[in-house]
């Protein structure tokens, strides 16, 4: 005859089990606004992380509002990151200051040690420490990690907001064209981007990841 204590044990894992089971359920509800960027050699899907709210917040924002359309991937650095999200890159921006163009505030820092220069990942640019002390984002641009060793150089020194979860052959395009001397694409890569909202229980499926 089985003790009272095994049947104890027998309760307690079931109840840990669904428990755990029920948490799982919780996280993968609701949805997920997914940020489509097109440009001429494809789309790049992005996802933004939780962890940097505020990030998140202001991206889905400004690309809800228009702000990116008409902007383009203006640095472009093989082996390392494309970079776009100034406004100065629009057709008939100021061209004198591409790199430097923002929508007139930056996003406090939101660093975190779980989110790294990984390939594929998407960080805030930002001005140097001499002028930004307190490691501030710009308020719009943005790069994609292109090194398939990552950029780790950057951890910690700069926010880490999202990934890239399709299009990364594109990104690999863009990567591969020809520049000057600044890093700019001899050729306009123009981008327009879209938000879509997508439930988190099938993103999964859709882009054979798990995020949450």
């Amino acid at each position: 005859m089985r003790s009272l204590s095994f049947y104890i044990l027998v309760f307690l894992f079931s109840f840990l089990t669904n428990t755990a089971s029920a948490l799982d359920k919780k996280k993968i509800k609701g949805k997920e606004e997914v940020v489509h960027i097109e440009t001429s050699y494809g789309e790049i899907v992005i996802i933004l992380f939780d962890k940097t709210p505020d990030h998140k917040k202001n991206f889905i924002q400004l690309a809800k509002d228009g702000f990116y359309n008409g902007t383009t991937f203006h640095r472009v650095l093989k082996g390392f990151m494309i970079q776009g999200g100034d406004p100065n890159t629009r057709a008939g921006g100021d061209s004198t200051r591409i790199g430097i163009g923002n929508p007139g505030y930056t996003v406090n820092s939101e660093f975190d040690t779980s989110l790294l220069h990984d390939y594929g990942m998407v960080g805030a640019a930002r001005q140097n420490d001499e002028i930004n002390p307190d490691k501030s984002s710009s308020g719009s641009q943005f790069y994609i990690v292109q090194s398939k060793e990552g950029a780790h150089h950057l951890d910690g020194e700069y926010t880490v907001f999202g990934m890239v979860v399709k299009g990364m052959d594109v990104v690999e395009k863009i990567a591969d064209l020809e520049i000057n001397t600044e890093g700019k694409p001899l050729k306009r890569v123009e981008i327009n981007i879209k938000v879509v909202k997508e439930k988190r229980k099938n993103l999964q499926k859709m882009y054979d990841l798990s995020l949450f």
